[in-house]
Formats: structure tokens, sequence, C-alpha cells
């Protein structure tokens, strides 16, 4: 019973909450999707070992495996079960996520669980069940619902195996497959209830720090493919985060009448969709942000933020710790027992922005 009620907490944890109206259907596919992905779970030595395998998958479990000790001896980060095993799930995402927002707000609806607290998603293994509940809501609100490579249980299940490599992140360009387990590791060393923001901003920061230094030693190859998927990812979260911005001053304005409100807004959209195109035009090709612009709307801008917001000011907390990855967790635990606004409060100061304004005598 106790392994049963650690699979649904899992579960739970890693697909998104339930509010106190939902039916049992969404519990029950939470715990079966979780359970059937870890009965396609085998270790990581099986596969290798498997000549139905193609040698390709048999490189990227290789290069994962060495990762996965990089992640332990040079960034402090958990070494348990995770990341030992692997799946192929037989389709492209490990979670369908769904999000919601108002019409003339960036604040995302939440859903909450007593387990993991409250957070602005809720997913779904079945792209279909996430469409179904996207549609059920109330149509006044921006809905999108958007595939998720990888999740993490927190650690819950390291006894029954562990978070596994899966098939939706494995092919990825060797640096992307660094950051992906390095963000997720980093969940189970730190998770705040009620604080989305807080925890995706720490994993993004530690995924980028760990990246950069795994990089480091990698080959030239590896280090050119990785530049140039960066270079576009850093290009379009710019463009991204300035369109968050011009929306928000204009749904903050509390002089504008709602019809004004929109009117702007519609002129801000149009502008992202146009500056878009014209960043695309210099990548040869590549549209895989396209997805995200058709969908675009404040759920999906959002949502993004969670992963940004923080960022900054966790790099710059790794700096004053003297670039010591577990003296950076002990402090991001410190600031994770502190009440929400506190938290927020020491951001902004670790914040470049604050740091600057502060002038160079500031200790």
């Amino acid at each position: 019973m106790k392994q049963l009620l650690a699979i649904a907490a899992a579960a739970l944890l890693s697909t998104g909450c339930a509010s106190n109206t939902t039916g049992v259907g969404y519990y029950w596919q939470s715990v079966t999707g979780h359970l059937q992905m870890m009965r396609a779970a085998r270790p990581v030595d099986d596969w290798l070992a498997d000549e139905a395998a193609s040698a390709t998958l048999k490189q990227r479990l290789e290069d994962a495996r060495r990762i996965r000790r990089f992640a332990v001896n040079e960034l402090a980060l958990p070494d348990n079960a995770s990341y030992h095993r692997y799946a192929d799930l037989k389709r492209r995402a490990a979670v369908y996520n769904v999000v919601a927002a108002p019409a003339l707000s960036l604040k995302l609806e939440t859903w909450c669980f007593p387990v993991a607290g409250c957070v602005g998603y809720r997913g779904y293994f079945r792209e279909s069940d996430a469409r179904a509940f996207a549609d059920s809501l109330d149509p006044q609100l921006e809905v999108a619902v958007y595939p998720v490579l990888a999740y993490s249980t927190l650690g819950w299940m390291n006894w029954a195996g562990g978070d596994p490599l899966l098939n939706t992140f494995i092919a990825y360009p060797e640096g992307e497959l660094a950051r992906i387990i390095f963000h997720e590791l980093s969940h189970q060393v730190v998770y705040v209830q009620n604080d989305t923001t807080f925890n995706e901003s720490f994993a993004t920061a530690v995924e980028r720090l760990g990246g950069e230094k795994w990089l480091s030693r990698s080959s030239a190859s590896a280090r050119a493919d990785y530049a140039t998927f960066d270079q576009r990812r850093r290009a379009f979260r710019a463009l991204t985060r300035s369109t968050r911005e011009a929306l928000k001053r204009i749904y903050d304005d509390g002089a504008l009448p709602d019809e004004t409100k929109l009117q702007r807004k519609a002129v801000v959209m149009s502008d992202f969709r146009q500056r878009y195109e014209q960043l695309k035009a210099g990548w040869n090709g590549y549209a895989g942000y396209d997805p995200f612009v058709a969908r675009a709307n404040n759920a999906s801008f959002a949502a993004q933020a969670a992963y940004d917001e923080w960022v900054p000011a966790f790099e710059a907390l790794f700096e004053r710790e003297g670039r010591d990855f577990a003296r950076f967790y002990d402090a991001v635990r410190d600031l994770a027992r502190r009440p929400k606004e506190e938290r927020q409060a020491a951001l902004r100061e670790l914040s470049p922005s604050s740091l600057a304004a502060a002038g160079p005598d500031r200790p």
C-alpha cells in the first residue's frame, strides 16, 4: 500500500496537481501513465546488450551514462537510481501540459494537491486527454497544450528504479541531452511547494551552469552543434521576454479600459509574430519554435516565464558562492526555507540589475 501511495504521489507531482473538484479519472490516468512508463524502462546495460537496439541508440545511452557520472562528480547532483534506465514510450512527449490564463493577465490558473502544492499546469499522459481538459475550461481563458519531454518525480521513485531516460529526448544533441538530465536531477535537490517559478528557474540555472561545464570538456563538434542550438534559443527567449514585458505593461495600466488593452495587445502579438519571422529568416530553415508561435497567448507566455524569471539571480548566487555547486545548493535550500515574499525579495536583490544599481562597493 505504501508503494502504491508513493507511485500515486510521484505521478501527481510529475504531471501537475489536481483541484478539489477533480474526479477519479485524473488520479487514475496519472498513476497508470506513470506505471506504464516504469514498466517500459529497462537498465541501460540491457539495452547496450540488446542486438535489436540500434547503434545510434547505444551511442546515445553511452553518452547519457557519461553525463550521469559527470552530474554526480562535477555538479554534486544526486547519486541515485535515476537515469540509469531507458524507456521507449512510442510517443513524442512524456506528458502533455495544459496551462491557462485570463485574456488580460499573465498569471496562470493553478491546480492544487496536498503533496505537490499548487502549480500552474495540469499534466496528462495522453494528448487527447490534455486537449479534452483544455476544451472543458472556461472559454474566456486563453489555453495552451504543449508537449513535455521529461519530468521529475523529485526522488520519490528512486526506490523503484528512479526516473528513466526517454526516447523523447535521448536523440537530442549532446549538450542538450546533458542540460535535460541536469535540469531534472536538480529538482531532486530542491523543490518548494507552491512556487513553480522558483523551482523551474533554479533547475534552468543548474542546467545552464552544468551544461557550460560539460561542454568545456566536450569535442569541438559537440560545442559547435550546441552553439547553434543555443544561439537560436537565446534569441527566441529574448523575443518572448520583450513581448511579455510589453503585454504586462498594458495589462497593469489601470488607466486603460479593457477594450483599449485588447486592441494594444493585438498590436503587440502581431509585432511578435513579425519579429519572429525576421529572426527565423537567419536560421537556415530551422522552424522548431513554430508550434509555440502558432499557439502563443497569455498562457504560453506565462508558462515560459517560469523557466526564465529568476535564472539571473540564481546565476549570481552561484558566483557569490564561489562557483561551488555544493555551497550553491545549500544557499538555495536556505532560500527555499524562507516565506515566499522574503524569498522573492532575496532573489530580486541578487538579480544583476539590483547589483548594478547598488554600485561597486556592494558587499
